[in-house]
């Protein structure tokens, strides 16, 4: 290699290692006061026939005086959950959206996984990137064994599942852990130990992202006046998204509506 060459390698590896923390930067979320903030809001619906693996029945093997608790011998495990016409237990969030509003504390001071009745509790729910506390809140005859993955390519449809962490919980008390995704905001658990267990999260970096209300409704509020990407997702189905812009103390809305694929 020339010296001419080397000194132009040298200088161009310089400028990346320059560039790169900058990158890494723009990347971050920066909360504080919104001034003139303005809210989104809408409403998830469904549209035709609910597909077949909607609803599936799982026999409950394991700890039935405490798993069954409507006598059935199966646990109903509610994939697309559809009420007149509302699509439930999905999540809208704005898509790389830079700075906003701060997160506000989570109720009770901390953000919580609920294993009661051999059921996560909720089904669906938003967290902050961070400690998280694990409860096991059956009887100690119950062991419990939460299996946390992050859910990777959910946008390309081509999901790939990373483990966060897996461990088992055979008492009843809290176990804190921290949550840190690395590639993507989306989560799914199970319990290896209950194949009938299962819920969703997602911790985005930052707080414009909620899970919809039992009647498909959902509201965003202090958004910065802009133009965004918001988009809504289903486990079931992925993501759809759509743009729009938010003026100043404005009120912008966006639905959406999903089929059987």
């Amino acid at each position: 290699m020339s010296k001419k060459s080397f000194q132009s390698l040298v200088i161009g590896s310089l400028l990346l290692f320059s560039i790169t923390p900058t990158v890494h930067a723009a990347s971050k979320y920066a909360g504080g006061d919104v001034t003139d903030g303005g809210t989104i809001s809408g409403k998830l619906s469904f549209d035709g026939a609910l597909p077949e693996d909607a609803v599936e029945r799982i026999t409950i093997s394991k700890n039935p005086d405490v798993c069954d608790d409507e006598g059935t011998g199966y646990r109903e495990v509610v994939w697309v959950d559809v009420k007149d016409g509302a699509l439930r237990g999905a999540f809208v969030f704005i898509k790389k959206i830079s700075k906003g509003k701060k997160w506000a504390p989570p109720e009770g001071d901390n953000y919580v996984v609920l294993q009661k009745g051999c059921r996560f509790r909720p089904w669906a729910q938003v967290v902050q990137p961070g400690p998280i506390i694990i409860r096991h809140s059956d009887p100690d005859s119950v062991l419990h064994n939460i299996n946390t993955r992050e859910m990777i390519g959910v946008e390309k449809g081509r999901i790939v599942k990373r483990t966060m962490f897996n461990f088992g919980q055979p008492e009843p008390g809290d176990i804190k852990k921290k949550l840190k995704p690395r590639r993507s905001a989306f989560i799914s658990m199970n319990c290896e130990a209950h194949n009938f267990m299962f819920g969703f999260m997602m911790a985005p970096k930052h707080p414009y992202a909620v899970v919809v209300n039992e009647d498909g409704t959902y509201s965003l509020d202090d958004v910065p006046p802009g133009d965004y990407t918001v988009s809504a997702w289903h486990p079931r189905f992925g993501i759809m998204d759509t743009k729009l812009t938010v003026s100043a103390n404005g009120a912008a809305q966006a639905n959406f509506t999903f089929t059987a694929k």
